[in-house]
């Protein structure tokens, strides 16, 4: 029996939701998942159809989530389903319910430089099935700064701040930055990439590759 995956798009257009939606469906296809896709977040509300799937896939920045369509998320992924996502599709979504941040392990704040800056993604886990074989790489788009869970099991870093970057962050110095992290939320496998800003940079074979990756590893398909 294949898999079956939900992916929820909409929320602010700017990030491409649909057109990341189909790349992401298109890629767990390959990989013989039956993908619903859906443009309403009323899917996440249907508790009993949510506990029969084995992933969920956020693509949705910004808006607001009920307590209904939240609570029927959550559980779901508290019981057994994974779910895994990309930038603000999935880690910039309904900035108001704290329960979805504390799901996700992690929610932007800020991308100083925004989409014109250059930065490295540093693979800090080489021998997780994630990353396995996908060297350190460069990306041009917006270098996203998020508030993280401690809790967070980090694959991939970037620095901040970036050469020339600038913003009031820059007088505490150099650090490493978490762009690729693994969590679990009861029993929900959970996975996030940060880099995604439109379906142009989701499909640079690096990330895409890693994204791809994730989504087996959050459905439990990694083998």
């Amino acid at each position: 029996m294949n898999r079956k995956a939900l992916i929820v798009w909409g929320g602010w257009d700017g990030h491409e939701p649909r057109q990341v939606a189909d790349v992401l469906a298109g890629a767990l296809r390959k990989h013989a998942f039956d993908v619903e896709v859906s443009d309403t977040l009323d899917s996440y509300a249907d508790a009993e159809k949510l506990k029969t799937l084995d992933l969920i896939v956020p693509v949705w920045t910004m808006g607001k989530i009920t307590g209904e369509q939240s609570k029927g998320l959550c559980a779901a992924v508290e019981g057994g389903v994974g779910i895994g996502g990309c930038h603000g599709g999935m880690c910039d979504s309904f900035r108001e319910n704290t329960d979805y941040q504390l799901m996700t392990g992690g929610q932007w704040v800020a991308h100083p430089g925004n989409s014109g800056v250059t930065y490295t993604v540093k693979i800090t886990e080489p021998d997780h099935f994630i990353t396995r074989g996908i060297p350190d790489y460069q990306v041009t788009s917006e270098q996203y700064y998020l508030h993280v869970d401690p809790s967070n099991r980090v694959l991939a870093t970037t620095t901040f701040p970036s050469p020339g970057g600038d913003g009031p962050h820059v007088p505490n110095g150099p650090f490493e930055m978490p762009v690729v992290w693994t969590r679990m939320h009861g029993k929900g496998r959970v996975f996030y990439h940060s880099v995604g800003h439109n379906v142009a940079v989701v499909q640079q074979p690096e990330t895409l590759e890693m994204i791809t990756r994730g989504l087996l590893w959050a459905a439990r398909a990694e083998s």
